[in-house]
């Protein structure tokens, strides 16, 4: 794990000493069950170095390549084939059918000159369409799992790893697109490795442990927390796909009590819907009494679902000590703060632990002077994890990634967000962008989010935002759970939600709007998308099953409408 200076050499010494040791347990869904695949050290190298002959006849070293994989299997090889091509890997989301992933996805290859596609063959043909129909049908695409010729299948006729030095682009990360267009943040040889370090000091793992989960490979939590950590470990990387944790919850924790995995995490909403969804049947087959570290983190962090998880998983031997909080981000490759011995099941807000292995500011975003313990502004960070910035975007790079103290030194990043330094431990309250500000009062869209989730248990997921007419005014888009009914008295849920606001945070609510489930907009990652959500909102582009909306209001719809 140390001595190596880039990913790929340390996964070539991890096969050379291990090669029979398990490095991938892929698990896949069918008819209600998980089957494994397991892959071993020297099969994933063996798959890499010829996957990576392949894509040298197609890119140069330090050309783009997307990764657009579905299977686990084929992410993982086609990641480190781009490494061992000395190409730059881009991982992003398969096609979702949706126009503004899929503009998602035309706009990366756009802003990162994508040389080449990675796919697989069943999902080739939407790869191509897609690429066709806007504007970039001349991006060539390499099946990751075609037949490869019988030269490149020989054993040892594989071409060797192409050298790399420490600062050497190993992979741009996309960020989430929350609050903005998303950037390619650049993720260095020496950043991924010294964030893999500043995880294993944070949290306590252990070389050649067993941790995975169902996270999205394309997205940074996913990527380098359980796969590339797992394989920096020497361990096992056991993983099942978002789909098949999304389908049955249980699948997860089921994963976690077969394989003994002593790692897994995910965001808080994944907490909820195992609380909500995992029946008491379902937990008596589980034994989480090795599950030492179960991270919560990628969005903000709510103790009352830490505190429901730990009381309703106690009986399968959870230990609330397991539960850890976590502050990361793209921009810093993954972690910022969290600690196995910062436990946050009991405070509100909850804590993301002390800073790991990087120094942490808590700043004045508009002086730049540095803020006191206890204060609230922007988290800057500095250290080795830190990426270098983003890609061919010197302006905006400069502008994230050097901030300066007021009276003091340089090189910060700043974060976008909010938070809190109180006896060396970092608060998290949210971004800067989506804050609400009423009457001079600065209101967390999370927090209202929260409690219009309590009025109804036939509430799901919720967006809160602010729309400026003569003044601020909050509007809720709250959509009812799958399977609720819908002929319940709507125009009643709307005026509780609206008497709950009143009544907690003395606002008056500009518009409440009942949808139906999936209507609430979300990154690739899962983060609520407010920006885009307030946008639809204002063009008259989201459909209510029932809405709210106060006269002021309602004439911002209409100018927003007006062609």
């Amino acid at each position: 794990m140390t001595g190596h200076r880039t990913f790929t050499e340390l996964i070539q010494a991890q096969a050379e000493q291990s090669p029979d040791r398990e490095a991938l347990i892929l698990l896949t869904e069918r008819s209600g069950r998980l089957w494994p695949e397991t892959i071993s050290y020297a099969e994933l190298d063996q798959a890499a170095r010829t996957l990576g002959g392949r894509l040298r006849r197609h890119v140069a070293p330090g050309e783009r390549v997307l990764i657009v994989q579905s299977s686990p299997a084929l992410f993982a090889t086609g990641f480190l084939a781009c490494l061992y091509a000395g190409a730059v890997a881009v991982p992003v989301a398969p096609p979702g059918g949706r126009p503004h992933h899929d503009e998602r996805i035309a706009g990366i290859v756009k802003d990162a000159a994508v040389s080449c596609v990675l796919t697989a063959s069943d999902e080739a043909a939407d790869v191509s369409q897609l690429l066709a129909r806007t504007g970039y049908g001349h991006v060539t695409c390499v099946l990751a799992d075609a037949a490869p010729p019988a030269l490149d299948a020989a054993p040892g006729q594989q071409l060797p790893p192409a050298g790399a030095e420490p600062d050497a682009v190993a992979f741009l990360q996309y960020t989430s697109g929350s609050t903005r267009d998303p950037r390619g943040v650049v993720v260095t040889h020496r950043s991924l490795l010294a964030n893999q370090q500043a995880i294993s000091r944070a949290l306590g793992t252990r070389p050649g442990a067993r941790l995975g989960g169902w996270l999205p490979l394309h997205h940074d939590m996913g990527l380098v927390g359980q796969l590339l950590h797992a394989l920096w470990l020497g361990g096992t990387a056991v993983l099942l796909s978002p789909a098949a944790f999304v389908k049955r919850p249980a699948h997860w924790l089921e994963t976690i009590s077969r394989y003994g995995l002593t790692a897994s995490g995910a965001p808080d909403f994944a907490y909820d819907l195992c609380v909500r969804r995992i029946n008491d049947a379902q937990i008596a087959g589980l034994d989480l009494s090795r599950w030492r570290i179960a991270v919560s983190g990628g969005e903000p962090v709510d103790p009352q679902t830490l505190r429901a998880f730990a009381e309703r998983f106690a009986p399968a031997g959870l230990r609330p000590e397991a539960l850890i909080p976590c502050y990361g981000l793209a921009e810093a490759t993954l972690l910022v703060s969290g600690a196995a011995s910062a436990p946050a099941t009991g405070q509100a807000p909850a804590h993301c632990g002390p800073p790991a292995s990087c120094e942490v500011r808590v700043v004045d975003p508009d002086t730049c002077e540095e803020l006191p313990d206890g204060r609230t502004g922007e988290i800057w960070v500095r250290g080795d994890g830190i990426g270098p910035g983003y890609w061919a975007r010197p302006a905006e790079t400069a502008a994230t990634f050097d901030g300066r103290i007021k009276d003091g030194d340089g090189g910060y990043l700043r974060t976008g967000d909010l938070g809190t330094l109180e006896g060396g431990l970092l608060h998290v309250n949210g971004r800067i962008k989506d804050m609400i500000v009423v009457a001079g009062r600065n209101l967390y869209p999370q927090d209202i989010e929260r409690t219009v989730q309590r009025v109804s248990a036939l509430f799901g997921a919720a967006s809160a935002f602010a729309v400026r007419g003569d003044r601020e005014r909050v509007v809720i888009v709250q959509e009812l759970r799958t399977g609720s009914r819908y002929d319940t008295d709507l125009a009643a849920l709307a005026a509780a939600v609206q008497q709950q606001l009143t009544e907690e945070y003395e606002v008056a609510t500009g518009a409440v709007l009942l949808v139906r489930p999936g209507t609430v907009r979300r990154t690739t990652s899962g983060k609520v998308e407010r920006a885009a959500m307030r946008r639809l909102f204002l063009r008259g582009e989201v459909p209510a099953l029932h809405q709210r909306v106060d006269p002021e209001v309602q004439r911002l719809l209409a100018a927003g409408r007006r062609p």
